[in-house]
């Protein structure tokens, strides 16, 4: 390849893609662009260890010298303007382009904003970046009242991580239960069960109207229902929006995502996209979806560098996620969507379960609370195509391990 390839986006998935493409075997030009001005680093710890700790670093995804030894172009503060996809070139902001011939968009995606009066008043933060979380850090040893909008992952770790730390929080979702759209309705109920109890205060089927404020900082959070929460700090966790206009100039297909094939490739020849922007038919599901977790970036920058290399394969990772909620680590593996029944191990009341989601006679989905041997296994069980029955399910990790080993066999 005379010009190489250039990934837009240094998040876990751009840092693998260009890892992967020299572990493939590709020597050619390699271009990272980074829109922030420091080495890329973990996501996942700011909502917790970073934003409780002052002395916290940044953990970083590869030191400095992995870039250099790669041969990998990484280019700091930097943003792209415009892809011309007929002449296979990017235009950078405040001049300057770059002409390729592979390009891997791996923008991610941004916090998505409320349309709420007083949204613009000094303490009203959302977390995407290690800036966000300094900010979120700075503040919250200064307050005391913080309201969190929004019952979803990101949201409830800031929430347990700043109660622990001392704050009054209140978690305020518009939906009927926490997490709704990702986990079980039983684990919703445990997980707001253990952080009231916690102390945090958590409002569901409510929204916020406005946001007041005195000196041009937020002092109160107006529920729909006219109550007045003060808050000198607001977390705004009501999801993300994927990042995908610069796709969408250049004429890519869209629909909630970049919409990719089963290799990572775009409408467009010559241009690929992956993690949070990426939106594709899901072999597991059948459906068509749009993953947000470390696991599905990794994974499909893998694919995608070797899609560049010119070979064959569709990707067929299966997915799993995690989450430290306070003392709650959930994990899942598998989609839960077309779960038509369920079987329940572990003890609930010790915070130690796992529920196991059938679609018919097939394992679909298992979600975790602090039992990791069973998400391990559930990630073998359906790489593998497994699916046990309920009374092996309930004879215990043994028998469960006995039946996959005699199906392999």
């Amino acid at each position: 390849m005379k010009n190489g390839v250039v990934i837009v986006g240094a998040g876990h998935a751009g840092v693998q893609a260009a890892a992967s493409l020299r572990d493939e075997g590709y020597d050619g030009p390699l271009t990272l662009i980074s829109d922030e001005g420091e080495l890329p680093y973990h996501k996942p710890p700011l909502s917790k260890t970073f934003i409780k700790d002052s002395e916290a670093r940044p953990q970083i995804l590869r030191a400095e010298s992995f870039y250099a030894g790669a041969r990998i172009d990484l280019r700091f503060a930097t943003r792209v303007e415009r892809i011309d996809p007929v002449a296979q070139r990017l235009e950078l902001a405040g001049g300057g382009a770059l002409s390729f011939d592979a390009a891997i968009l791996a923008t991610g995606s941004r916090p998505r904003l409320l349309p709420l009066s007083g949204a613009l008043l000094a303490g009203v933060l959302s977390l995407r970046s290690i800036e966000d979380a300094r900010r979120i850090r700075a503040l919250s040893a200064e307050v005391e009242d913080v309201v969190v909008l929004g019952g979803g992952f990101i949201g409830l770790e800031i929430a347990a991580t700043l109660s622990l730390g001392g704050r009054r929080v209140t978690v305020v979702e518009a939906q009927d239960r926490l997490l709704g759209r990702a986990v079980a309705p039983s684990i919703s109920v445990h997980v707001r069960r253990r952080l009231e109890e916690s102390g945090i205060r958590i409002l569901t089927q409510t929204t916020i109207e406005r946001l007041e404020g005195a000196d041009g900082h937020v002092e109160a959070a107006i529920t729909s229902a006219g109550e007045r929460i003060a808050a000198r700090m607001v977390i705004v966790g009501v999801g993300v929006v994927p990042n995908t206009e610069l796709a969408q100039s250049a004429g890519l297909e869209i629909g909630n995502g970049i919409r990719v094939d089963g290799r990572m490739q775009t409408s467009v020849p010559g241009i690929l996209a992956i993690g949070d922007n990426a939106n594709y038919r899901h072999w597991f599901s059948g459906g068509d979806v749009r993953l947000e977790s470390v696991q599905n970036a990794t994974d499909q920058a893998k694919l995608a560098a070797r899609t560049i290399l010119g070979h064959q394969d569709d990707y067929r990772s299966v997915p799993w996620f995690w989450s430290d909620i306070g003392d709650m680590k959930l994990q899942m593996v598998g989609l839960s969507q077309g779960s038509d029944r369920t079987v329940i191990v572990g003890d609930v009341a010790d915070n130690k379960f796992s529920i196991f989601h059938y679609e018919g006679s097939r394992l679909i989905c298992i979600e975790s609370v602090n039992r990791p041997a069973d998400h391990m296994l559930g990630r073998k069980m359906l790489g593998a195509g497994f699916s046990p029955d309920a009374e092996t399910v309930l004879a215990g990790t043994d028998a469960l391990k006995a039946a996959l080993a005699a199906s392999a066999a």
